[in-house]
């Protein structure tokens, strides 16, 4: 396809496209029907030893360039995304598998990052007081936090890769970009278009791979790399964070989520369902801020089951780019075997399942939405993230025992609360360990707002107005005063 053959397919190392040193390629499929879209260049330890030092190398004169320029290039890039939608959106159906719908969506969501944190470049502040004793002046300055690697996922390859890059941009960072390896080809277009839009060379480089764990530990453990950004499971987060530990480099961490999604009896059940199919079923389930444990008051879990089984089993499943599609191909056959694996279990452990369930025959990672009640406790669906389009209800009796089950995990990125009581949803909306709460809704990403999470969600935010301060110090300079 043309905007397959559009992209290019080398590293992209101090403003230049190369070859990996090897000369080896990676190959980049369709999940909806298991076919190679291309190759790409598959970077070797010394290819990301190369792009680190282009970012070295670039990094004083990007921190010393005004803040009105780094805004300008953000803009202008937010500008170009916007006009190429169509093509931006295809790319990602072709290499991740989600409906075109929902990749222009994404495409949009991307985009605001640049066009938000085009606006925080030249707000970045600092402050000046007196210190009690009068002596000294305290003046407070912030400055680029250095050379950053920043790694992201298969499941938002556009967004994800923005919600890192553009607070990097914006705070006078130099930038190593290393994307999953099953789409590649979303972060090397993206670093086409800020090539475009006036980015000096060094300030974005970009190294795929399918050697992740060879290619990013010598960069952490070599000393010049002091901010690292992940996106991924708590187990490589926990890896990355002791690399990290020899060379004390500043980390942000969005981790793994197992979030609860509770409906209490008073709840709207017609908004109930539709923030659940939104919780759930966004990006066929993919997300770390999917719906993976649904607890839903005993009185009205009989109705709230059907209604959702009925929307669940309505939904078109098929290729991303087909008129009509609902639900695409899961990334790849290991994430189809996972989602099936569990419904299994659960299923053995007494599990009824409403709609779904079985796996369809013919090519591409395709499951089926799927619905199943029933759950017993010791199911490995309730401690495990599904990344799949599967409904687990559980049901229950009191407010107090909804919430001790939500908070009865690891994790803490995000959960969801239906009730018409206002001083229920916020006291439990204050008792639930979560780093972001959907209350009556089933999306809580926004660029707008600090998106991360507790315990083993994470470390740190992105987005909103603190999403700029993970990439910023603090310096302090004392004056003394008369001086």
């Amino acid at each position: 396809m043309t905007v397959v053959r559009d992209v290019p397919k080398q590293l992209f190392i101090g403003g230049g496209w190369q070859d990996a040193e090897s000369g080896r390629t990676l190959s980049v499929d369709n999940p909806a029907t298991g076919e190679e879209l291309c190759q790409v260049a598959d970077a070797s330890p010394a290819d990301g030893r190369r792009a680190v030092e282009a970012a070295v190398v670039a990094q004083a004169a990007w921190a010393a360039t005004a803040p009105r320029v780094r805004s300008e290039i953000l803009r202008r890039a937010y500008d170009i995304i916007i006009t190429r939608t169509e093509d931006l959106a295809l790319l990602m159906t072709l290499e991740m598998g989600k409906p075109l719908a929902e990749a222009r969506a994404e495409v949009a969501y991307a985009a605001e990052f640049f066009r938000w944190f085009s606006e925080e470049a030249v707000r970045i502040d600092g402050g000046m007081m007196t210190a009690p004793d009068g002596k000294n002046r305290l003046l407070v300055t912030r400055q680029p936090v250095g050379p950053c690697l920043l790694i992201t996922p298969w499941n938002f390859p556009l967004a994800m890769g923005t919600r890192k890059i553009g607070p990097a941009i914006a705070a006078g960072c130099t930038i190593v970009l290393k994307p999953a390896p099953q789409t590649p080809l979303t972060s090397l277009a993206l670093a086409a278009i800020l090539k475009e839009a006036g980015l000096p060379d060094g300030v974005l480089n970009i190294v795929t791979t399918t050697d992740a764990a060879g290619v990013v530990e010598p960069l952490l453990r070599g000393g010049q790399i002091r901010k690292l950004s992940f996106t991924g499971s708590t187990q490589v987060g926990r890896i990355l964070l002791a690399q990290c530990a020899d060379t004390v480099i500043r980390t942000s961490m969005e981790l793994g989520g197992n979030a609860p999604l509770i409906v209490f009896d008073d709840a709207d059940l017609d908004v109930a369902v539709e923030g659940t199919m939104v919780a759930k079923m966004r990006n066929m389930g993919e997300s770390c801020c999917a719906a993976n444990r649904i607890y839903v008051h005993t009185s009205v879990a009989d109705e709230f089951a059907t209604r959702l089984t009925a929307r669940m089993a309505a939904l078109k499943v098929g290729d991303g780019t087909e008129p009509g599609t609902d639900v695409g191909p899961l990334i790849d056959i290991a994430g189809r075997s996972k989602a099936h694996d569990l419904v299994r279990d659960a299923v053995k452990r007494g599990a009824t399942v409403l709609t779904g369930g079985e796996l369809p025959e013919g090519p591409g990672c395709f499951y089926p939405p799927t619905v199943l009640t029933g759950i017993a406790p010791d199911s490995a669906i309730i401690d495990t993230e599904i990344f799949g389009p599967v409904a687990a209800i559980r049901t229950f009796g009191t407010e107090d025992e909804a919430v001790t089950a939500a908070n009865d995990t690891e994790f803490g990125l995000a959960a969801y609360l239906f009730t018409q009581n206002l001083d229920r949803a916020l006291r439990v909306a204050e008792r639930l360990e979560s780093g972001m709460i959907g209350l009556n809704t089933g999306l809580v990403s926004n660029p707008a707002a600090p998106f991360g999470g507790v315990k083993q969600s994470g470390l740190g935010r992105e987005g909103g107005r603190v999403g700029i301060d993970e990439f910023l110090e603090y310096k302090y300079i004392a004056v003394p005063v008369g001086a």
